[in-house]
This record gives C-alpha cells, sequence and structure tokens, in this order.
C-alpha cells in the first residue's frame, strides 16, 4: 500500500430536521390541540485513531464526507428520526487542522481516541412544545439548525520513540534492519528509503522501544533539494535522535564534520524543537575502517565535530556494537518516561 501522510478532507454534518405544526383531528375529539413533533438530530462525523491504518491513502481520493439530514418532525407527536453518525477512521499520529483557522482540532495519539470533527444541527421544535393554558392552538414551530461545516488538513506524525537521522546512504535502513524485524529497501545508491519505516526493538519479554527511519536528508533541503523537508515531521514524536554518521563514504574526499554541521543545520531550519532533542552521534560502518585504526579514527572525527555528548562506533552490517546500542537507548528512554495523554481530550463534544 502507498505510504500517504498528507491529505485535505471536507467535512458537513448533517442539518436538523424541522419540527412541524399539527393538531389533533380524530372523530368525536373537536379539540384535540397540538400534535406536532420535533425534528431529528443531523448526523455528526467523528474521527476515531485505528492502530490497524498506517496512511491516509483512503483521504486523497475521498475528500468530501457528508452525513444525512435528520427527519422531520410529523404530526400524531411522531419525532423525526435522527441521522447516523460518520465514523472517520485515521492512523495513529495523524494531526486534524482547520485551514481556514490553522487551528489544531485533534491530534489522534492512542488507539480507539475519538473525537467529534463536525457537529450535527439540532432538530427544530413542534408546536406540541408552545401550549399553553394561554396559548391552546399553537401554530409556532422552529426550523432545523445546519450542521457545521469544515475544510480540514489530515497530516499523519508516525509514533516512534527514537528516529534516525542523516545523510543519504549513511546506513540508516540497515540499521533498522538489524536490530529489528522490519525489512526497508538496502541498496547501494542515494536516496533508497523514499518513505518512513517502523521497527519494533525488543529487548527482552517487557521492554521494547519503537524506532523510525525516514529518508535521508542533505544540505539544502530547506531550499527543496533532495526529497526536502517533507519526512521531518515524523520525528516530531520522538524522544531520542540517532544521528547515523557514515564512517567509510564512497568518495574519500568528504568532509565527514561539514556533512554533520550541515545536516544539524537542516534540522534547526525546520523545527527548533526538533533541533533540541537529545541526540546521540552513532559511527557507523566502522567494519570497512582499519581495525588497528577505528577507535583513534572515530575519536579524532568527534573532536573535529565538538561533540561532547555520547557516541557509538557501530556497524550496522554486521551487528557489531549493536547490541550495546539497543540496550543504552531502551535504558535511556526508561529514565526519561513522556508525559501521560490527557483522557480530557478525548470527548464527544465539539472540538472546534
Amino acid at each position: 500500500m502507498k505510504f500517504i501522510d498528507e491529505a485535505t478532507i471536507q467535512v458537513l454534518a448533517g442539518k436538523g430536521g424541522d419540527g412541524v405544526a399539527s393538531f389533533r383531528r380524530e372523530k368525536f375529539i373537536p379539540k384535540g390541540g397540538p400534535d406536532g413533533g420535533d425534528g431529528g438530530r443531523g448526523g455528526n462525523i467523528f474521527a476515531i485513531a485505528d492502530r490497524n491504518i498506517n496512511t491516509l491513502i483512503d483521504y486523497r481520493f475521498a475528500r468530501i464526507y457528508r452525513a444525512k439530514n435528520g427527519q422531520n418532525g410529523q404530526g400524531s407527536d411522531r419525532y423525526g428520526k435522527s441521522a447516523e453518525d460518520i465514523i472517520l477512521r485515521m492512523p495513529i499520529g495523524t494531526v486534524v487542522k482547520d485551514i481556514n483557522t490553522g487551528e489544531t482540532i485533534a491530534d489522534l495519539v492512542h488507539h480507539q481516541q475519538k473525537i467529534l470533527l463536525a457537529k450535527g444541527g439540532e432538530g427544530g421544535i413542534g408546536n406540541l412544545h408552545f401550549k399553553s393554558s394561554t396559548n391552546r392552538a399553537p401554530r409556532q414551530f422552529t426550523y432545523g439548525e445546519p450542521g457545521q461545516e469544515f475544510e480540514l488538513k489530515l497530516e499523519l506524525k508516525v509514533l516512534a520513540d527514537v528516529g534516525l537521522l542523516g545523510m543519504p546512504n549513511a546506513g540508516k535502513s540497515t540499521l533498522i534492519r538489524a536490530v529489528s524485524a522490519a525489512r526497508p529497501k538496502v541498496a547501494d545508491y542515494p536516496f533508497t528509503t523514499l518513505e518512513p519505516n517502523l521497527g519494533m526493538i525488543r529487548i527482552d519479554q517487557n521492554r521494547s522501544f519503537v524506532m523510525a527511519d525516514i529518508p535521508g536528508l542533505i544540505e539544502g533541503a530547506a531550499e527543496g533539494i533532495g526529497l526536502g523537508h517533507r519526512f521531518l515531521k515524523h520525528l516530531t514524536r520522538t524522544r531520542l535522535l540517532l544521528h547515523v554518521i557514515d564512517m567509510a563514504p564512497l568518495n574519500e574526499d568528504t568532509d565527514l564534520v561539514h556533512e554533520a554541521r550541515a545536516l544539524v543545520k537542516e534540522l534547526q531550519k525546520y523545527d527548533q524543537a526538533l533541533y533540541e532533542k537529545p541526540r546521540w552521534l552513532v559511527l557507523n560502518k566502522t567494519d570497512m575502517m582499519p581495525e588497528e585504526q577505528r577507535a583513534e579514527l572515530c575519536r579524532q572525527f568527534v573532536d573535529k565535530l565538538g561533540w561532547e555528548d555520547k557516541y557509538f562506533m557501530i556497524s550496522a552490517l554486521t551487528g557489531e556494537g549493536c547490541k550495546r546500542l539497543t540496550y543504552e537507548i531502551m535504558d535511556y528512554l526508561e529514565q526519561n518516561l513522556p508525559p501521560q495523554p490527557d483522557d480530557s481530550l478525548d470527548s464527544d463534544q465539539p472540538s472546534i
């Protein structure tokens, strides 16, 4: 299935049914009085997070969602039937925004979270409710209210604990293949990865985390070079970034320090909050370096970069150093737990 992470839709809730002015007319009952019923409620439109969906492709082709109107009231105290609600199932991690105002309507972060996108109009009132001791034959009634209408932007941001960041061909896909059951495409040319990939890394029976691999970022991405910044949004929910460095590039004249700094600058251009996330250096492809010089060459690189935080030397191809890396990540995540979701956000009340 094609990975689609953005879509624009229009939601139109149903109009409420009209009330009715009616009077009881039966044989031998000349003054039956008012008996006009109320109109039914228009259909609502809800969004529900579903862990079994991982793309917004359904909303790329079907863009208009219109709920039915409520039924009008009738005589003989008969109320109109309320219209059925529409349920839109979306991947976990979907952010819903009002295009006209830019307001975030919903952020679907856990399974079965339900949010009201557009509220159906209330039904009108029949003349049955207007009778009184001084108004025994009321002819008043009200019309149903219109339903809400919105143009919405859907944006999928994958949910992962750890994100892989690096230049094309740095070995990010090979790393996620080495530590999880994910099988992204791997090849010896740039931009092999064209869409985000998720992998579950299981340390033991009760300890695991999710890692996200996105297409490589290159200098000038902010100006649209390469795949640009399109996929960086998938790292915004992560708690830790791994900056993967190719220590054995095909071009021996490559300035690794310049590339590493350029990528960080692109990260900062995109989102300051993403730039400020905890980030570890992962020096990959060390199996292609002379074994006796490996540690010294890596240390020289780290010193030139001016890096003072944690770094790891690994070979995603052979698996060397990967186990230690995953255990360190697990320990870090357990020591830095995310805030618990606010259940008060899960509401069937209008969010708009």
